[in-house]
C-alpha cells in the first residue's frame, strides 16, 4: 500500500549550500536522508514530496550549519501482511521468481505458483507446469496475495513472500481465462 506521511524533523543546511535557495537545500538535505531507507514503521521511503522549512535556523557553537526545523511529506511503500497486490515477473530461476510491487521486489516460490509440477527451462528462462502447460517468464503480470514481510533498518531491502495459490490469484492472463470460461473450453477439445 502506497502512503503520503507528514513528518517534522529539524535539518542541517551545510555552509556550502548557503548560496542556493533554502527550499532547494533543505529539499537536497531530506532526500539524502530519507529516501531509499527502510523502516519497520514507514515501510519503503520512495521520496521527499513536499516541504515546508522555518527560515529562522539555529547556529551551535562548533558547527558552521545551520539547523532548520522542517515539515514535509513522503511517500512510502508498506507491503501488509495478506495484501493482494499486482507486479510484474522481473526475474525467473529455478527456485521461483521475483515480481516487482511498487518500488521492491517479491519472491514467489515455485511452490506457491500453481498446482502443478514446475520445471525450469534455463535456456529460455521459463518456468513451465507440466500438466497444465502454464509458462511464466519475464514481463508476465501476477496478482498475489502477501504472506511474509520483514523489514530491515536501513537501506536494505528487506524481504517479502507472496503466493498465487489462492482463488483469483495468479498470472492475469489465467485469471481472466477462468473467469471467462476459456480454459474448460480449451480443456474440452
Amino acid at each position: 500500500m502506497f502512503n503520503l506521511i507528514t513528518l517534522k524533523d529539524t535539518i542541517r543546511i551545510d555552509p556550502s549550500m548557503f548560496g542556493e535557495p533554502l527550499q532547494a537545500a533543505a529539499y537536497l538535505e531530506l532526500r539524502d536522508k530519507y529516501e531509499g531507507l527502510v523502516d519497520e514503521e514507514l515501510g519503503y521511503i520512495i521520496s521527499v514530496i513536499e516541504l515546508k522549512v522555518n527560515p529562522n535556523g539555529r547556529i551551535i557553537p562548533g558547527d558552521g550549519g545551520t539547523h532548520h526545523p522542517v515539515v514535509f511529506e513522503i511517500l512510502t511503500f508498506f507491503p501488509q501482511l495478506q495484501e493482494v497486490i499486482e507486479g510484474e515477473v522481473v526475474e525467473v530461476a529455478d527456485f521461483g521468481t521475483f515480481l516487482r510491487i511498487g518500488p521492491v521486489d517479491a519472491l514467489l516460490h515455485v511452490s506457491q505458483l500453481m498446482d502443478d509440477f514446475i520445471s525450469y527451462d534455463e535456456r529460455q528462462g521459463v518456468l513451465l507446469g507440466k500438466e497444465s502447460g502454464r509458462t511464466i517468464s519475464r514481463g508476465d503480470v501476477f496478482r498475489v496475495r502477501i504472506v511474509a514481510v520483514s523489514f530491515p533498518r536501513g537501506r536494505s531491502s528487506g524481504k517479502i513472500g507472496v503466493t498465487a495459490r489462492q482463488p483469483m490469484l495468479g498470472k492475469l492472463d489465467w485469471i481472466l481465462a477462468e473467469a471467462t470460461g476459456e480454459e474448460e473450453e480449451q480443456e474440452e477439445e
